[in-house]
């Protein structure tokens, strides 16, 4: 009989490491971080990871496990899901796995397409291209080529941009193809139960624009000029952030506070509204949440999450 796993994924500022907390320490679960940007260290306010408060309630695991001068994949963040899952299992916890990255949940339940290498010189062939071209008008090239691909992508996300780019000058074939592959196969002996958070998108924003009101309140600036001085590549993950490229045009003087703000809230509005587009085409969650979190939520959740005991066992 396979082990049940829980997965609590949805878009930005949704609730989701609320209910993630409440559930672990209901069920005595350890909760599994698949956020792509919480995985990194220094950004712990940029990405509202969980506070000391939380972490002293349950077990978190992945949080601040990355250094920002390294790059973390879906492929080894789904080894070091995978791990967690495992610990959590033979310690007899219940594995709580929360984030809005659907590409680590997807990697994680359903397995990677192994992408054959890409050549060097195809890899500095599309980086010369994005840097002559600008985001945007790479951006456009890359509707033409890989479509699925462009329409999930942001033009000021210039690794992914040429991520997809480089795969498909190497391969012929675009890396939506490849993501759609047989790959590795779910792991054996897990079974994946998800409950997902869609909320009004409107609700969804005025949440995601008080939060980053909160994230300066708590020194969302101070964590963006240390970036600033550790001199990373602007090409790393960490820098792409939401708020970092709006910050970064403050501490440089190119903008004022108030407009960086503005634009940061825009970003992460519009980083949501491709979340909830994914997690709505890509997801079958097997129970869907209608609304912000809240903990009149909790008593539902909890009923069915002990209905899985009925067919999994821990």
């Amino acid at each position: 009989m396979a082990s049940c796993v829980l997965v609590i994924a949805g878009p930005t500022a949704s609730g989701k490491s609320s209910l993630a907390l409440a559930v672990a320490e209901r069920f005595g679960g350890v909760v599994i971080n698949a956020d792509a940007m919480q995985v990194y260290r220094n950004v712990e306010v940029l990405t509202a990871q969980p506070g000391a408060a939380a972490r002293a309630r349950v077990p978190h695991r992945l949080y601040g496990t990355i250094a920002p001068g390294e790059a973390c994949s879906a492929g080894r963040w789904r080894e070091m899901a995978l791990d967690e899952i495992g610990a959590a299992l033979a310690g007899g916890k219940l594995p709580v796995v929360v984030g809005g990255t659907g590409l680590y949940l997807k990697a994680l339940m359903e397995g990677l397409a192994p992408i054959p290498e890409v050549p060097d010189e195809v890899r500095a062939s599309a980086r010369e291209l994005h840097a002559r071209l600008g985001g945007e008008a790479f951006h456009r090239e890359l509707v033409h080529l890989d479509p699925e691909a462009a329409a999930r992508l942001d033009p000021g996300d210039s690794q992914r941009l040429i991520r997809a780019w480089e795969v498909l000058r190497a391969t012929g074939r675009s890396l939506s193809s490849w993501h759609g592959a047989d790959g590795a196969g779910p792991p054996p002996g897990l079974a994946f139960k998800t409950v997902m958070f869609d909320p009004p998108r409107q609700a969804l924003y005025a949440a995601s624009d008080a939060r980053f009101e909160r994230m300066i309140a708590d020194g969302a600036v101070e964590e963006a000029k240390a970036l600033v001085a550790r001199g990373l590549d602007p090409e790393l993950p960490v820098m792409k952030v939401l708020g970092v490229r709006e910050l970064l045009g403050f501490i440089h003087g190119a903008i004022s506070i108030d407009e960086a703000i503005s634009r940061a809230k825009q970003a992460t509005r519009n980083y949501a509204k491709r979340q909830l587009t994914w997690f709505r085409r890509q997801m079958g969650a097997d129970e869907v949440i209608y609304a912000q979190y809240s903990e009149s939520f909790n008593e539902t959740i909890f009923s069915f999450i002990m209905s899985l005991s009925l067919t999994t066992e821990r």
